[in-house]
């Protein structure tokens, strides 16, 4: 019987980690060899080359944090306000996740600022975040730059959200994180 293969998906999934951790940089064959336990012959299995495991990462990344939240949001159905809260309730539940998670998506902004096709991407994933929050809004808000004051609020609020260290006063974060989705809504 051959030996077990690492799937694929772990190793991207170990990239993004190490992309979290350290920067592009930190994303080294031999290093996610080392975090998974296997060798390093098994990641040529899968990819050609260093290169094409930091593109597969973005692919994922990015399919993830758009797509595939778009997704679970529809698949649930109903009115453009229960599928809003329904993406503010798995916006919430994903801050530390290896893909969907917040720190992923500090991790890819700060290497966007740093390589034009990662901040191509980064640009590209932000204006489909922001056009699917356009349909949502709009559907209830008929003024167009009310639409798009809340559809940036929301976008800012969850990006920058990793970044504020402020007490909220008698609140909890998610108890004010929760109060921002209602007032979104309203």
């Amino acid at each position: 019987m051959g030996a077990t293969r690492t799937p694929r998906e772990k190793w991207i999934e170990e990239g993004l980690r190490a992309l979290v951790a350290g920067g592009p940089e930190a994303v080294r064959i031999e290093a996610l060899a080392q975090a998974l336990g296997v060798s390093k012959g098994g990641f040529y299995g899968y990819f050609r080359n260093r290169d094409a495991l930091l593109t597969e990462m973005l692919d994922t990344w990015e399919y993830e944090v758009a797509e595939g939240v778009i997704e679970q949001v529809e698949s649930g159905g109903g009115e453009a306000k229960a599928r809003l809260k329904r993406l503010f309730d798995i916006v919430a539940d994903s801050t530390d996740g290896p893909v969907r998670g917040t720190t992923a998506d500090i991790a890819i902004r700060d290497w966007a600022r740093r390589d034009t096709a990662v901040a191509e991407r980064l640009r590209r994933v932000d204006n489909r975040r922001m056009d699917y929050l356009r349909s949502l809004f709009s559907s209830f808000c008929p003024d167009e730059d009310e639409v798009e004051v809340r559809c940036l609020l929301a976008v800012s609020v969850r990006i920058g959200n990793h970044f504020n260290a402020a007490d909220n006063g008698k609140r909890s974060r998610a108890e004010v994180m929760d109060l921002i989705g209602r007032r979104l809504l309203e």
